[in-house]
């Protein structure tokens, strides 16, 4: 008999403990998995690691975290949209390691697909390649981006059905799809769960076998 993969935010929780590295998609606060953000904070988990494009904006999302001072280190591209996190860097109480956008899909892709890095030439000459590896290859230099993995991944999906397999709505599918491939083990939240079989197989952007749990988004109003 398959596995009931249909969990509350509270069970969901049981897997997210102190200081684990918590991946979380979404650009700035589109597609991201705000109900299992509002999960954790409520069972007060703290000292995680994120890997994220950003910190979405002071209030909602990722945001919220940093507000309550819950992020010890985090990898990302960008903080400037969030005055909280750029206040908590400048006063050295939050840890962030940048990454270029584009480098940062590429080391999350690596290590969903069991690479242990990417060669780019993205960051040459700057404090990017600080005290990484430069590798050339007919003539040309490439810096050594290490894969990055998680223990836990947050997604959210738009239709998911009883199986876990996901579609992400429009730009809400931006890191989310990525991010479910590099994590060992998979939560997605959905604002709607479907019966298997309804949803069209060439529409499909996460397969199930890579989602363990799934928890229903509350309906509105």
């Amino acid at each position: 008999m398959a596995k009931n993969k249909i969990v509350t935010v509270e069970q969901a929780m049981e897997k997210i403990r102190d200081g684990l590295t918590v991946m979380i998609p979404g650009f700035v606060n589109v597609g991201v998995p705000e109900h299992l953000i509002q999960g954790m904070i409520s069972k007060g988990i703290k000292s995680i690691n994120v890997i994220s494009n950003n910190t979405s904006v002071k209030g909602r999302g990722i945001g919220l975290l940093v507000h309550d001072h819950l992020i010890k280190h985090i990898t990302c591209s960008h903080i400037g949209s969030n005055t909280e996190t750029v206040e908590q860097v400048v006063n050295g109480e939050l840890d962030v390691t940048f990454v270029p956008q584009g480098t940062l899909c590429e080391r999350v892709r690596a290590g969903g697909a069991g690479i242990g890095g990417i060669l780019t030439p993205t960051g040459l000459g700057t404090p990017i390649a600080d005290g990484k590896q430069v590798i050339n290859i007919d003539g040309k230099d490439f810096l050594l981006e290490k894969a990055l993995r998680g223990d836990v991944a947050l997604i959210h999906a738009w239709k998911v059905d009883k199986m876990g397999n996901a579609v992400y709505h429009r730009t809400a599918r931006n890191f989310n799809q990525i991010w479910a491939t590099a994590a060992d083990w998979v939560i997605v939240e959905a604002e709607e769960i479907v019966e298997v079989g309804e949803l069209d197989p060439d529409q499909i952007m996460t397969p199930g076998a890579l989602v363990d749990q799934i928890v229903a988004l509350p309906k509105e109003g």
